[in-house]
């Protein structure tokens, strides 16, 4: 967001991405409306960094995912990836390029094929990347295993045969078989035990050391995305509503959104008092309300946020929020007041 940075240290690029999807009534399914799943959503993500992309379920925090997969077809906007525009390659033109863009799913068992051994849902990635068979296969499989804590002999035996935690390392692994840059991790934790997500962000956290791996980190957990991200971007209904370094977000958080959901993280030895919220009907993805997409639930809306472009505003160093009643001058400071009512 910051056009003084350099360039070429940037991975991947996105700019005014745009989502939305068709809601079908009717006998004879006619288009009714529009789910504005994704609206104007741009953020970079250095060579050898992470980017965390945080919100609440439902904000479309994966949508953003898919279309830099490419599993989903944008409806305007550019993918931008190691300085070539990717966004309207077709299938074949992308071929080459999925090799280097991987993906690490919610659901550890669901991403993996049942009638598969370890050996075998290796083996397909290994074929892509030209390793096909004979000694030189056999190495990379070990060598695959052991980075994410695996022993070589588990090779043959199939998904079932395994914990959650160690189904994760599993597909961790296959996401490195065809040697990636960019790995785009959807909630890769939130489906496990608490015990055993600290081991698979350290182990995220000593792949990128090692391999110089470049992550999209989507989670809705502020603790994890805080100890992993160097940036984040905080996400509602479809819009980036504040962008910064993961310790200014942290320090100084500037938009009521990000201010609820920080305030929203327990602390068993501190008690907080109850997340900023309004008491107003919340406006939908599929009906956004005029204005600020946040109005309905902000505290400190007013009348003039209905009509306010949303827009961001610059309140520090790398740092933007969509919110145009803070100013640099004001910063958060703007909303320790109760203020109006929507």
């Amino acid at each position: 967001m910051d056009n003084q940075r350099n360039r070429n240290s940037v991975i991947l690029r996105v700019e005014g991405l745009k989502k939305y999807f068709p809601i079908h009534r009717g006998f004879f399914q006619r288009i009714a409306g529009w789910v504005k799943a994704v609206e104007d959503v741009s953020f970079e993500i250095e060579r050898g960094r992470t980017l965390g992309l945080v919100g609440e379920s439902g904000c479309g925090k994966t949508t953003v995912g898919r279309l830099i997969l490419k599993l989903l077809t944008p409806d305007a906007g550019r993918i931008i990836y190691q300085g070539q525009d990717i966004t309207d390659l077709s299938s074949r033109e992308m071929k080459p390029i999925r090799k280097e863009i991987q993906i690490i799913f919610q659901d550890p068992y669901g991403s993996l094929n049942p009638r598969l051994t370890v050996g075998q849902t290796l083996g397909e990635g290994l074929q892509v990347a030209g390793i096909r068979s004979g000694a030189p296969r056999r190495e990379r499989l070990e060598k695959l295993l052991q980075m994410v804590g695996m022993p070589p002999a588990v090779v043959d035996r199939y998904p079932h045969e395994f914990s959650g935690g160690q189904r994760q390392r599993i597909g961790i692994a296959r996401a490195l078989s065809v040697e990636p840059s960019l790995i785009i991790c959807d909630e890769p934790i939130s489906a496990l035990d608490v015990s055993i997500q600290a081991q698979i962000i350290n182990l995220l956290k000593d792949l990128q050391d090692q391999l110089g791996l470049s992550y999209l980190f989507i989670s809705h957990d502020l603790n994890v995305v805080g100890y992993l991200c160097d940036h984040l971007c905080v996400m509602y209904k479809g819009h980036i509503m504040e962008y910064a370094p993961t310790d200014e977000l942290f320090a100084n958080p500037a938009h009521p959104y990000t201010l609820a959901l920080l305030a929203a993280i327990p602390d068993p030895e501190t008690p907080k008092d109850p997340p900023l919220t309004a008491e107003n009907q919340r406006g939908t993805v599929a009906e956004p309300p005029a204005g600020c997409s946040y109005l309905a639930q902000c505290p400190f809306g007013e009348p003039a946020c209905r009509e306010a472009a949303r827009t961001f505003t610059k309140v520090g160093p790398n740092h933007f929020i969509r919110c145009w009643k803070v100013t640099p001058s004001r910063g958060a400071d703007y909303f320790s007041g109760p203020g109006p009512a929507a």
